[in-house]
Parts: structure tokens; C-alpha cells; sequence
């Protein structure tokens, strides 16, 4: 059954673009003659209704908690952690709307998929080069002082341990945020592992939580606190997945041992600042 389901599955993530090609040819000319709203008026119609039907053919069942503590009519910065190739449908889904993706280089390169990530305006990261990698943050910048939301892992990769675990936030995803001042809305994704990779990736149905935290204030942190943004946020996520695993007494995060399940982002940077005195 999980082999049918995964052939039915593909079929209809490159069918859907094939037969929607001539509107991503409209968007990508909307594009170029710099029409925005048509670009939008056609990522809002397909983006959404496609990841959703690719989760439901999966056998995705998401439960979303927390939609309202996303600021209305402000660009954000979204960070979620990463555990499966289906947290990319899932914050195209799961959030306000679909917004632009940070994202590998090696996405650039599946065909069609390109095109409508280029009507998100998504920005591609070479991993293996520093410098790209830079501009491409750079680049991710320049799209929330315009105005538009853009989701990040700031894990960089896949995180393959148990669940409850998380992988060590990098710095880049937060340098968006206190480059423009736009808030920080942390995402905790649990057991969308579940739908693919733990099942040797083949599709098989799963319940997948999505929790949306409460926007941090980049703009109204001190110097301290936004240099302490990567592991405060990474620690703020670990204890909302709902099987959040203890830290281990040598973790990277030496503020581990100070949080507690019901810390707030302002309780975790409190709790920091009195660690350092």
C-alpha cells in the first residue's frame, strides 16, 4: 500500500505543475514585467492547494497551533526546525500563507519546482561556499525589507536523531531578522519524520504537529540577546516539540540546565543574562 501511495504520490507532484504550466509561464512573465499582484494572485491559488493535496495523499493528518501569534501585516522571519522533506509543504501550508523558502542550492534544479519557487521569491544556499552563502542572506534580507516573509532551517540540514531532539541553530537565519528589525516566529515541527524517512522512504500516513510560538521583537532586544538569538530560539523550539528529550549536561547550549517546559522567549534570555553575571 505505502508503494502505491508513493507512486500516486509523485505522479501527482509533477502532474499537477505540468498540467498548471501554462500559469507558471503567466507568473513567471508577471514577474519580469514586475506585476506582483498577478504573481501573487497565482502562488496564493496553486501553492497552497498543492501542498495540501501532496500532505493528504501522503495520509497527512496536521494539527496547527498557535496561527495567531503570526504579527498581521509585517514581514517575519519564520525558523522552524527541520526533520523531513515534508516541512517544506507543511510552512507552505501551515502559516499565514505561502512564503519564500530558504533553501539549498540543489532544490534550483528539479524542473518546474524552480519556476514556482521563483514566484516565491526563494533564495538558494550553497552550503559548501561561504561566500554564497552570505549573499544568499543577503539576498533573503533584501526580500523582508520589501516587505515579504521568508521561512529558514536554521539547522541547515535534516535533523535524523530521535524524536524530541534538534540539531544546533546557525546564526544566518537570525542575521536576517536583526538586519531588518523583522520579528523572529519560531515553528516547532513534530513527527513529519514519520510521513517518509522513518518509513524507509516510502509515503505512510502520520499525524504532524506544527506549533507556532509567539514572535520575538528582534527590533527591541539588546546587543546581547540578539547575539544570543541562535540558541535561545533552538532551546525556545526543543521544549515546545511534545516529546522534547533532556539536554545533556555537555550540549552545546551551556543555558540547558536553567529552562524549564512553561519558559517564555523572555523568561530563556532573563535566564541567560543571570547565567553570564
Amino acid at each position: 500500500m505505502d508503494i502505491l501511495r508513493t507512486i500516486a504520490w509523485f505522479i501527482y507532484f509533477f502532474g499537477y505543475m505540468i498540467l498548471h504550466k501554462k500559469d507558471l509561464n503567466s507568473g513567471l512573465q508577471a514577474l519580469e514585467a514586475g506585476d506582483e499582484a498577478r504573481v501573487n494572485e497565482l502562488v496564493n491559488r496553486h501553492v497552497p492547494h498543492w501542498c495540501s493535496e501532496l500532505l493528504r495523499r501522503a495520509g497527512v493528518s496536521v494539527q496547527v497551533e498557535g496561527r495567531e501569534n503570526i504579527p498581521k501585516g509585517v514581514a517575519c522571519v519564520f525558523v522552524a526546525n527541520h526533520r523531513s522533506y515534508y516541512d517544506i509543504p507543511l510552512m507552505l501550508t501551515c502559516l499565514d500563507g505561502p512564503h519564500a523558502l530558504v533553501s539549498k542550492a540543489e532544490v534550483e534544479r528539479i524542473p518546474l519546482v524552480r519556476g514556482w519557487m521563483k514566484l516565491l521569491h526563494c533564495v538558494y544556499v550553497n552550503r559548501g561556499d561561504a561566500r554564497a552563502s552570505l549573499r544568499a542572506l543577503n539576498q533573503a534580507a533584501e526580500e523582508v525589507k520589501q516587505g515579504r516573509s521568508v521561512s529558514i532551517f536554521p539547522e541547515g540540514t535534516r535533523y535524523k536523531g530521535e524524536e524530541g531532539g534538534i540539531g544546533e541553530f546557525k546564526g544566518g537565519a537570525f542575521r536576517i531578522a536583526t538586519k531588518t528589525g523583522a520579528p523572529v516566529v519560531p515553528v516547532a515541527i513534530s513527527h513529519s519524520r514519520d510521513v517518509m524517512e522513518n518509513n524507509h522512504m516510502l509515503m505512510h500516513p502520520a499525524r504532524v504537529t506544527v506549533r507556532i510560538l509567539p514572535a520575538i521583537q528582534v527590533a527591541e532586544l539588546d546587543k546581547e540577546t540578539k547575539k544570543a538569538l541562535p540558541e535561545l530560539v533552538q532551546e525556545q523550539i526543543r521544549l515546545a516539540l511534545p516529546e522534547h528529550t533532556p539536554a545533556p549536561e555537555n550540549a552545546e547550549n551551556p543555558y540547558h540546565r536553567l529552562y524549564t517546559q512553561n519558559n517564555s522567549f523572555a523568561q530563556l534570555a532573563r535566564s541567560r543574562n543571570a547565567a553570564e553575571k
